[in-house]
């Protein structure tokens, strides 16, 4: 099991830049996909990006490629989200998650979650 907490949210106008980031404690984090998720009011929860344990591996829904970079440090257990050229249709909650193995693009294959934090972009 693998305790993830976030941080990094926050409100900014479009155009703008955050960075989140997801630190993770337990067991060997290099051991784990990393992923990042989204939910919007009223919406489903959807995936915005993932990485594999090495690193080497990334991959990212269409709206957000070539704004969004998804990196880690496996030294410091930690997982980011470089967020450039933001929206106001990239407002929600963003999740971190882990899952052991390969990376993977479903919300339901990864078991481990973050509580969340909140980003907002205004227009």
């Amino acid at each position: 099991q693998v305790q993830l907490v976030e941080s990094g949210g926050g409100l900014v106008q479009a155009g703008g830049s955050l960075r989140l980031s997801c630190a993770a404690s337990g067991r060997t984090f290099s051991n784990y996909a990393m992923g990042w998720f989204r939910q919007a009011p009223g919406k489903e929860r959807e995936f915005v990006a993932t990485i594999s344990g090495t690193g080497a591996r990334t991959y990212y829904t269409n709206s957000v490629k070539g704004r969004f970079t998804i990196s880690r440090d496996n030294a410091k257990k930690t997982v980011y989200l470089q967020m450039n050229s933001l929206k106001p249709e990239d407002t929600g909650v963003y999740y971190c998650a882990a899952r052991q193995g390969l990376t993977s693009t479903g919300r339901y294959e990864y078991h481990n979650w973050g509580q969340g934090t909140q980003v907002t972009v205004s227009s």
